[in-house]
């Protein structure tokens, strides 16, 4: 039944555990990490992390946002910086500048800013803007 083979598991994460940041909570500074990052209050500052940023419902950022991935249900103004896939919630607001590899807009989702799609032939700088109600036009 019991065994003196006893395996000892090293269970790594890569980038480490993620961090949050709870609902009522405002924060004024830099955060660097290379762990995932979930804001689910309020951030007036910029974020580096080699993971991912989720913005939740009740999440608001303020600044510039350097990641792999981000989730946004809540609302970001400034500059998104996203190495690979940004989605947009249907609650999602965007205000500012975004440079992303692959872009996910729910409809309602609100996306007021300069984008620039990066690609396997270089980049396309892109203005677009999704209305309230999901309809999007580049100009």
């Amino acid at each position: 039944m019991f065994s003196d083979n006893k395996k000892t598991r090293v269970v790594t994460e890569i980038g480490g555990q993620p961090n949050r940041i709870e609902k009522n909570t405002k924060i004024k500074g830099d955060i660097v990490s290379e762990a995932d990052f979930r804001i689910d209050g309020k951030l007036d500052g910029n974020v580096k992390t080699s993971g991912k940023v989720v913005i939740g419902k009740d999440g608001y950022i303020h600044g510039k946002v350097e990641c792999v991935n981000a989730d946004i249900e809540g609302n970001f103004n400034g500059e998104l910086l996203v190495d690979d896939l940004l989605t947009l919630k249907a609650s999602a607001v965007i205000e500012g500048t975004v440079v992303v590899s692959k872009l996910a807009v729910e409809p309602g989702a609100t996306f007021n800013a300069a984008c620039t799609m990066k690609g396997k032939g270089g980049t396309a700088a892109i203005n677009k803007t999704t209305t309230a109600n999901g309809s999007a036009k580049a100009s």
